[in-house]
């Protein structure tokens, strides 16, 4: 009975092993994939942004979210004042949808240092094109 045993805990490690190796080739197979892109045509991008804050990055990608490939927004802001900062991201599409969020996300570390850059990837449901044009409000949260 015990080699028995043995044996089937060998064949469970095989194969889980097969798993991980399959599972992990194809996502790195998708990540390899994404290609950043102008985020809307030249001059369709409004940005408002505050004083305390400098737009270090503002990028956009596909990538599979809830199983679709789905527009990704990739946003990077830098803290210029001279005090800790946490940021509120809005963004606006031609289409009616928005997402958005804060910068850091959590504050459980501190919030943004001056002179320090948070970033943040927002996805946007079932957007599965290109936007004509985006709004992009930055706002300081003091």
């Amino acid at each position: 009975m015990e080699q028995g045993n043995g044996i089937l805990r060998w064949v469970i490690v095989v194969a889980v092993v097969v798993v991980l190796g399959l599972g992990g080739g194809s996502w790195i197979k998708a990540n390899a994939t994404e290609e950043v892109f102008d985020c809307a045509p030249q001059g369709k991008i409004e940005k408002e942004i505050s004083e305390n804050a400098q737009l270090e990055e503002f990028s956009c990608f596909f990538k599979k979210w809830e199983g679709k490939n789905t527009l990704h927004f990739k946003v990077g802001v830098k803290n210029v004042s001279d005090k800790p900062q946490r940021y509120r991201i809005n963004i606006f599409l031609d289409n009616g949808k928005a997402v958005g969020g804060l910068i850091p996300r959590k504050t459980k570390k501190g919030l943004l240092k001056p002179g320090a850059t948070g970033s943040f990837v927002y996805p946007v449901g079932n957007m599965t094109s290109k936007p004509e044009s985006i709004t992009l409000l930055i706002k300081s949260m003091d």
